[in-house]
């Protein structure tokens, strides 16, 4: 379901946020794509967002950064980029589900909002859409992380004007 709708004009109040994003090399055509529209995003509704990008090899280490990431760095939001595809053994099954529990475990337990755009799909066909087309996941992924950046930053003044 596609996000609700955030102002077209570009936001000055979260001009300071920091997202990071973790992107993977596997299916790089694919990734670049999403890493791109990601970006793109990003920029067009806080144009002065700090936005740090990293490279890993593969989906499977994605959790790993992110972890390293945010127990080192003042990260508002991360967001996470990868493409699976299905072939012919579990293998990308077993892998898209580990990193799926992973990133939800590293979410939950830095309390550091992760966006989980590690894409699995049957075919290069799908993934292209999701990355390319009309579905494109990165520009959903921009607009959840500064959601989630604008709702975990008032949450945080809630919480230091009750003390």
């Amino acid at each position: 379901m596609p996000s609700k709708s955030l102002s077209p004009k570009p936001r000055s109040i979260a001009s300071k946020r920091t997202i990071s994003i973790i992107a993977s090399l596997y299916n790089e055509d694919l990734v670049n794509s999403l890493l791109n529209s990601t970006v793109d995003e990003l920029r067009r509704i806080i144009p002065g967002v700090a936005i740090n990008v990293y490279r890993v090899p593969g989906a499977f280490e994605i959790p790993v950064c992110a972890k390293k990431l945010i127990d080192y760095n003042e990260i508002d939001t991360l967001i996470a980029l990868g493409v699976i595809i299905k072939g012919e053994t579990a293998h990308a099954e077993l892998v898209a589900g580990s990193v799926t529990q992973s990133l939800q475990e590293i979410a939950t337990n830095s309390g550091t909002p992760v966006i989980h755009e590690v894409l699995l799909t049957e075919t290069r066909e799908q993934a292209m859409e999701r990355c390319q087309g009309n579905k494109n996941r990165g520009t959903e992924a921009a607009k959840a992380a500064i959601q989630m950046s604008e709702l975990f930053s008032s949450l945080d003044a809630a919480r230091n004007r009750n003390s």
